[in-house]
């Protein structure tokens, strides 16, 4: 991938950096307004969809050669935007689901599941996407695709997978009708290994949080 093609003034809509951009920016839209909680009734499969459309593009970049910046330090783009904000809005919205247990690397063995938030990885994905993104609005292409890069490697991917897995969870367990289990006491600065965290499960059945949550049961 050429300078030339990076830095095009008139973009081809078709190039790698505006379509992963354009990805990118549809995520972080669509997904702040889903935070705003005007539509709490489609929250889940809403996000259901839109994580399922970001992987596509961190799934893009994985498999796309390295790129390096231009520059050796990246430039400073002053203090990160506040997503506190944000982040209380999705822990209300999702209350009854937003802590699950996830394994953070299937690779390394006898690894215990922690608990983690669907609220607090949206908001540190969004906060790695949007640094990337003011790269990429400063005229800063190749450091944007850096960034985007190197941070779904070493961040955003897994989490955003994680967080895919939790909401299709959700959506299966309510769709097949089936009962889900609640993370009933957990909190997310506990560490639990597999039988504590079955210790601390409760019983939720699917059709409590079904109606809030804007999702279809199976009959």
């Amino acid at each position: 991938m050429s300078d030339a093609t990076l830095h095009a003034t008139d973009p081809d809509p078709g190039d790698f950096a505006v379509q992963i951009a354009d990805q990118i920016e549809s995520f972080l839209v669509a997904v702040t307004e889903v935070a705003k909680g005007d539509e709490p009734d489609s929250a889940v499969p809403f996000l259901l969809l839109e994580v399922s459309q970001l992987l596509l593009a961190g799934g893009r970049l994985g498999a796309h050669e390295d790129i390096l910046p231009e520059e050796r330090y990246e430039p400073d783009l002053g203090p990160e935007p506040d997503v506190d904000e944000l982040r209380e809005n999705f822990a209300r919205m999702l209350e009854p689901i937003d802590v699950y247990s996830e394994v953070f690397d299937p690779y390394e063995p006898r690894k215990a599941a922690v608990p983690a938030r669907i609220s607090d990885d949206l908001a540190d994905v969004i906060t790695d996407l949007r640094h990337g993104m003011a790269h990429y609005k400063a005229g800063r292409t190749t450091e944007a695709l850096w960034w985007w890069q190197f941070s779904y490697f070493s961040n955003w991917g897994s989490t955003a997978s994680a967080t895919l897995r939790a909401l299709q969870s959700v959506v299966a367990h309510v769709r097949l009708n089936q009962p889900l289990q609640e993370l009933d006491g957990l909190d997310t600065d506990q560490d639990l290994g597999d039988e504590a965290l079955e210790l601390e499960a409760g019983r939720v059945m699917a059709e409590e949080i079904a109606g809030p949550l804007g999702l279809r049961q199976v009959k």
